[in-house]
């Protein structure tokens, strides 16, 4: 773990280095239960295949997270009466995140940690972001607000921005979603236009008979691993022609 400087404070942050040359550098940014072992998981794949990963806790300091991972299982579990005792329980945990200045807080958090990787000599100014859930809507989030990114992939996030928002993103979007995650599914084909319409280098792929969160392994309920295996190499395809 280091500490990272940024406009707003310091975050603490899990940094994770090839053995060998590095490639470039890559921002992982955890689901809403917070930076655990699952996200340095990633972090440690991500650098064993020549990435200089850097994952940001971008939630400890605003609500309990052990609270809230504890609710995870219950929250995707098909058994009605678990998800719907889960479900009011961490939307209450996460009533902190919905104050204006959260966004515009975490953001400043995630250019903090651009700014470092960018400033690495080894990563040759390559940086990426990839994101998971809250994560995976943070990822677009930098991609319009940092020209310098080299590519972006979300996985299962939203993207609230207008068309003209949109024309701010300067690199490639990659983007990877669950058939079976509704909201999202719903949001897609506005998405795509919208990315059109704004000339964004944009593609989503999704995965048939899997919903939110099929990537994270430790969730049971979620994990589908016929997607997340696919989901990996499309990863490290997508790292290898824009990143290095």
């Amino acid at each position: 773990m280091i500490d990272v400087a940024t406009a707003k404070d310091d975050v603490r942050a899990y940094w994770a280095e090839p053995e060998g040359e590095t490639k470039g550098g890559i921002i992982v940014i955890h689901e809403v239960w917070g930076l655990n072992d699952h996200t340095k998981d990633i972090a440690d794949r991500l650098a064993r295949e020549g990435y200089l990963a850097l994952a940001p806790d971008l939630l400890s300091d605003t609500i309990d997270v052990d609270a809230a991972g504890a609710l995870q299982e219950d929250y995707f579990n098909p058994d009605p009466e678990k998800r719907n005792e889960a479900q009011p329980k961490l939307r209450g945990l996460m009533t902190p995140m919905h104050n204006p200045s959260f966004g515009a807080d975490t953001l400043a958090k995630i250019k903090g940690c651009f700014n470092c990787l960018y400033s690495q000599p080894e990563t040759h100014e390559k940086v990426a972001i990839i994101g998971y859930c809250f994560g995976g809507t943070y990822s677009f989030s930098l991609a319009v607000n940092e020209p310098r990114l080299k590519l972006a992939m979300p996985f299962y996030g939203h993207a609230n921005f207008t068309v003209e928002e949109l024309k701010a993103i300067a690199c490639p979007v990659r983007a990877f979603f669950g058939e079976k995650d509704e909201n999202l599914m719903k949001a897609l084909p506005e998405l795509k236009q919208k990315m059109g319409e704004a000339g964004v280098d944009f593609e989503a792929k999704v995965y048939p008979d899997c919903g939110h969160a099929f990537f994270n392994d430790t969730n049971r309920f979620a994990y589908n691993e016929t997607a997340a295996t696919d989901a990996w190499q499309c990863v490290l395809e997508h790292l290898k022609q824009y990143v290095g």
